[in-house]
């Protein structure tokens, strides 16, 4: 029945189609036409996902719209290797095709320079330096840390990525101008105010979905109006809960797990700002706000996915669609990056940040010998020792039990007197 209603919509939506091209004069305009034509060939393809794809590990508000952001990811990375296929110029000139207003170039804003709070010498408004750095990115700030903490689930690892890209943002800010940051602009405005207030606000929403009884009812069997608004406000929640439990020193696998969680997340955002510098993108541009929004529900199924992958005990279980989809993804646009502006990416790190950051794997590095090889084999000898010991003592009480007889009197004072009354019956 699914496979005939698939070929039902396909064959409705290409008569659909292919009426509309009739009735119309096709026009001369072969740029018009190459566009319509894509978008005709994508519509399709989104259609036939829909319907037939595969089902992710949600279902609310519907299995649908999660097929449909796994086509859409299959279509954002084939546009992204015909990207990355092209050279520069014409990469950077094909934009043009999405927005006329793209394929040129703008010059990167600088947060930095005067970063006094309280400046005395501006006797209008001295606090300016602080109005300036509240633009629409603040609360972009807020909300993109709000939904990533509901796809981690976790206030240690969102915290830890969050400091992360701060000082990835230090390390880089002599490759981009945009990175350049006052010290309060990274630590109390991005970290504690941003970040901060967005993850605590995602943990509270966490802690209200952990608790929040699973008992569902069909709409028709609500009887009153507001009973059936407030289960049709649910259909967008959860179907049922599942508590992240991420647990990295566990084991070396978690561990290592975790670690390419926080690499992935660190790089998709790097290359959100390194896309729109070789790729000639204003920051406020839809194309950019899309991107987030995508990333936002994909993100969501593919975390998920990599957390069923993870906590099942059969390592032969495949890890999820969805998440192989967005790894390429990150991976492909990484590799645009680096071809597109080569230059800029191997501009060398100032010594004193190369010093911080060999200082820092290395300390990750003798963590993990530590924690899972040095450790356990620390607790392993140390196990065996005390086993032996106990062996020990218990041979030791046993030969003693052997030894002693009945009324408490030692055997061993008892030979000399028996072997002298064998002498004498002798």
């Amino acid at each position: 029945f699914r496979r005939a209603h698939t070929l039902t919509v396909l064959f409705i939506l290409t008569c659909a189609l292919g009426y509309v091209t009739l009735l119309e004069e096709t026009p001369q305009d072969t740029a018009y036409n190459t566009k319509r034509g894509i978008v005709a060939s994508i519509l399709v393809f989104l259609c036939f996902g829909v319907t037939q794809a595969k089902d992710g590990p949600f279902s609310r508000p519907h299995p649908a719209y999660w097929r449909f952001w796994l086509c859409v990811s299959v279509v954002y990375e084939l546009f992204l290797i015909f990207i990355l296929f092209q050279t520069v110029q014409d990469g950077r000139q094909f934009m043009k095709y999405i927005d006329p207003h793209l394929g040129v170039p703008l010059p990167e804003r600088d947060y930095g320079g005067n970063c006094l709070i309280y400046d005395p010498g501006n006797a209008t408004d001295p606090f300016h330096n602080i109005w300036d750095k509240l633009d629409g990115f603040v609360p972009a700030h807020f909300f993109g840390w709000y939904l990533k903490t509901l796809m981690i689930r976790d206030w240690w690892m969102c915290m830890i990525i969050s400091v992360m890209f701060e000082f990835l943002e230090y390390s880089l800010e002599h490759q981009l101008p945009n990175f350049s940051e006052c010290w309060w602009d990274h630590w109390i405005m991005d970290v504690i105010l941003c970040n901060g207030l967005g993850i605590y606000c995602g943990m509270k929403t966490l802690s209200w979905l952990s608790l929040k009884t699973y008992k569902w009812q069909g709409l028709w069997n609500i009887p009153t109006y507001k009973g059936k608004m407030k289960r049709i406000v649910f259909q967008f929640t959860p179907y049922s809960w599942v508590k992240f439990e991420w647990k990295p020193a566990s084991s070396l696998r978690r561990w290592l797990a975790v670690c390419g969680i926080i690499f992935v997340f660190l790089l998709a955002e790097l290359n959100t700002f390194y896309l729109k510098f070789v790729l000639w993108m204003p920051p406020e541009h839809y194309l950019v706000l899309l991107r987030l929004v995508f990333f936002v529900n994909v993100g969501g199924v593919a975390m998920r996915e990599i957390y069923d992958f993870m906590d099942d005990p059969k390592f032969h279980k495949k890890l999820g669609q969805q998440a192989w989809l967005v790894a390429a993804i990150t991976a492909t646009e990484f590799l645009i990056v680096v071809k597109y502006d080569p230059y800029t990416l191997t501009l060398s790190l100032p010594f004193y940040i190369t010093q911080c950051w060999i200082l820092g794997i290395i300390l990750v590095l003798t963590w993990t010998a530590w924690r899972f090889f040095i450790r356990d084999i620390t607790l392993r000898y140390k196990e065996i020792r005390r086993q032996k010991q106990e062996h020990r003592q218990e041979h030791r009480h046993e030969k003693d039990k052997c030894l002693s007889n009945g009324d408490g009197h030692s055997t061993l004072l008892e030979e000399p007197n028996g072997s002298k009354l064998r002498e004498r019956k002798l």
